[in-house]
């Protein structure tokens, strides 16, 4: 019996949207570490190579557990299709590669992922694919530069790290105007928080190794949109590149789904929290959490999420040298780069997740020396707020 998931809430797909069992009936889902899958005949075989008939080819594109996790996330999303990755950057990579052909444009917020900056600056421009870089929220920068071979609008909301946020609704009429291709990255938020598609956005992009996974355990990533444009323009490159996720971490990623919305609901708490916290104390020179009603953007935050999230960045006063001492001197956090686990992270953006770019990109994109970002984990936010004032 085909279950529609759309007549479920949240919750309840997060759980169970997705899985087929088994002939063995299993109540979880299964692992199928297989690479390959015996046909009943030569015929079937020919049929399911031409695409005639559905059904498992090879691992590199088709894996029952694999998915299972992309209708689940697709449901999460409220999407038709969605394609799994070995990472994030192989979502965004890949996506690129679908849409996009030699000669072609992208407009992109300058306030990305570092990792994401120098795949548009250094990798795409070897394929004759430009990018322009403007303002996350300045609605006449992504309009002025719009070019008339612009075919993507990419960006992340909320930024990282500075928590910057774009009005998705506004950029959809930019794009739709322009006949251009709107593309979210929904990392931080996660369909718990914030749906893109609902707002206009035709693609969403996920590195499902930070919130959607929730535990620090394996790399993945997601791309979410239409049938037509997910899985007719950009699955052929999955099919044919293989930037495939393994069955194991789709497994994972399954499990972490089914507490996705219990944990980010602590993840906000804990944030909006240690925020608060933050901003009675001296040494810290601005904070950046769109949950604080001093945040520029606090109102569109109301509107377009449902919570804040749990990333929370500040600026001490002191420049490389105090930051690295408030981020040296903490007891529980762990020092790495990483986001989106139990377990709260503390890093210094100007010299890791932002530190191959040029210090003109990072001026430009606001990221000083004396940043500090946090993604607040599950722990008690008091023993989190200790662990900071003995560098502060």
């Amino acid at each position: 019996m085909t279950t529609d998931w759309n007549e479920f809430e949240f919750n309840t797909r997060a759980v169970r949207a997705g899985q087929v069992r088994s002939h063995e009936g299993e109540h979880s889902e299964a692992i199928f570490p297989t690479s390959s899958y015996v046909f009943q005949n030569a015929a079937q075989a020919a049929a399911r190579f031409a695409q005639k008939e559905p059904g498992n080819i090879y691992s590199r594109f088709t894996n029952p557990t694999v998915r299972t996790f992309e209708e689940r996330l697709a449901s999460l999303e409220g999407g038709e299709r969605c394609i799994a990755t070995s990472s994030g950057m192989a979502a965004i990579f890949s996506t690129c590669l679908g849409i996009l052909k030699a000669g072609d444009h992208i407009v992109a917020s300058q306030s990305l992922f570092g990792s994401t900056l120098t795949l548009f600056n250094t990798i795409l421009s070897k394929f004759d694919i430009k990018t322009t870089f403007v303002n996350l929220n300045d609605l006449d920068n992504w309009r002025t530069a719009i070019q008339a071979n612009t075919r993507l609008l990419f960006l992340e909301t909320p930024s990282n790290p500075l928590m910057a946020l774009a009005d998705i609704s506004a950029l959809h009429e930019i794009a739709q105007t322009h006949n251009c291709l709107l593309v979210v990255d929904n990392c931080f938020c996660t369909p718990a928080l914030q749906k893109p598609l609902s707002l206009g956005a035709d693609i969403v992009i996920h590195s499902a190794t930070k919130y959607l996974d929730g535990q620090g355990r394996c790399m993945g990533g997601a791309i979410i949109g239409s049938e037509s444009l997910v899985g007719k323009e950009i699955f052929p490159i999955l099919r044919s590149g293989g930037p495939t996720m393994s069955p194991f971490n789709a497994w994972i990623f399954l499990k972490g789904l089914e507490t996705l919305d219990l944990r980010m609901q602590k993840h906000c708490d804990n944030a909006e929290a240690l925020a608060q916290w933050l901003e009675k104390q001296d040494a810290v020179k601005r904070i950046y959490y769109p949950g604080l009603t001093t945040h520029p953007q606090h109102q569109l935050a109301k509107k377009q999420q449902k919570r804040f999230g749990g990333l929370v960045s500040f600026e001490v006063k002191g420049g490389q040298t105090a930051a690295w001492r408030v981020i040296d001197s903490t007891r529980i956090m762990s020092i790495t780069a990483n986001l989106g686990d139990t377990k709260t992270t503390i890093t210094h953006p100007a010299t890791t997740t932002h530190g191959r770019i040029t210090p003109e990109q990072r001026q430009a994109a606001g990221i000083g020396d004396g940043l500090i970002r946090i993604s607040v984990g599950l722990e008690d936010v008091e023993d989190l707020q200790e662990d900071l004032l003995r560098g502060i």
